[in-house]
């Protein structure tokens, strides 16, 4: 295991270009974490919401996700706040299709006319003519699925949207919506700790669509001494939430993560996963 620093260390992660024609820095950052307790309302210290996002640029992060969702709008608003106008290399990446009734409450919606609706607001707050990446937050199974997948097709027709991503899904139905439109990226619950979704992280593999694990440190349980990575982390002189991350961007060349948190200490540490470098024996040990 070989560890550098340098303040671009984001880079150091290496890059992906999502279908093809859209690179990101591998090592992104979610704003979940950002807003209030439950994803509802703002963030505790809006101050250091906005240094978090704005030091993530200068560590070399260009990969931010967010969606409508988180606050809600709440996420999508400070990023617009601390960052626009948006850096070159800055792509935004959005969703839609999870509504909000109260803290910690999540109810899918799918409805076309919602979606269409979603994408328009969201290009409204996050300051953008086009959202790089739109991606469907949660199947409505309400909905036929080729029309939800339709109608974000129409919108990346009509150039609101330049790529459609889906979050939390299975093989079969990426397949499904192949058949609509083109997927760039999946976002589904992957880390060290739960790769259930192992099978569908092979196919996007071997198809270069980009996986973007959600709960890459599973909400601070990989992080802390009880980690199952304390050991090695100590061993290697890193810390737990590093080792997650490195073998997170190890695991897979399609992989991107997006470790989030509302402290730039943490946003630090986390960040300087990208300079470790796991060798195939040190990948093997970890399982």
């Amino acid at each position: 295991m070989t560890q550098t620093s340098t303040e671009n260390v984001a880079a150091q992660s290496g890059r992906f270009e999502i279908d093809g024609d859209l690179p990101v820095v591998r090592l992104g950052y979610g704003t979940m974490q950002l807003t209030g307790e439950g994803v509802w309302g703002p963030p505790k210290d809006h101050d250091e919401a906005i240094r978090v996002l704005r030091r993530a640029v200068e560590l070399g992060v260009t990969f931010f996700d967010t969606a409508d969702s988180y606050g809600p709008t709440v996420a999508e608003e400070l990023l617009a706040e601390a960052l626009h106008p948006y850096a070159d290399d800055v792509v935004i990446a959005t969703k839609a299709g999870l509504t909000r009734t109260g803290p910690g409450q999540w109810v899918p919606v799918g409805r076309p006319e919602y979606l269409r609706q979603q994408a328009e607001l969201s290009l409204r707050r996050l300051r953008l003519d086009r959202i790089d990446l739109f991606q469907l937050h949660r199947i409505d199974g309400a909905v036929p699925l080729e029309d939800q997948v339709g109608e974000l097709a129409a919108l990346r027709d009509e150039g609101k949207i330049r790529h459609i991503g889906l979050s939390e899904i299975s093989v079969d139905q990426l397949r499904a919506a192949q058949a609509v439109a083109p997927i760039a990226t999946v976002q589904n619950l992957f880390n060290y700790a739960d790769r259930s979704a192992e099978p569908l992280l092979d196919v996007c593999t071997a198809e270069g669509i980009g996986f973007i694990p959600w709960f890459p440190l599973a909400t601070g349980q990989l992080s802390g001494e009880r980690s199952p990575l304390s050991a090695a982390a100590r061993q290697h002189g890193v810390s737990p939430s590093q080792l997650a991350l490195a073998w997170l961007l190890r695991r897979s060349p399609v992989m991107l993560p997006i470790p989030g948190t509302s402290s730039v200490d943490h946003l630090e540490d986390n960040v300087a996963a990208a300079g470790i470098e796991l060798t195939d024996e040190e990948l093997a040990q970890l399982g």
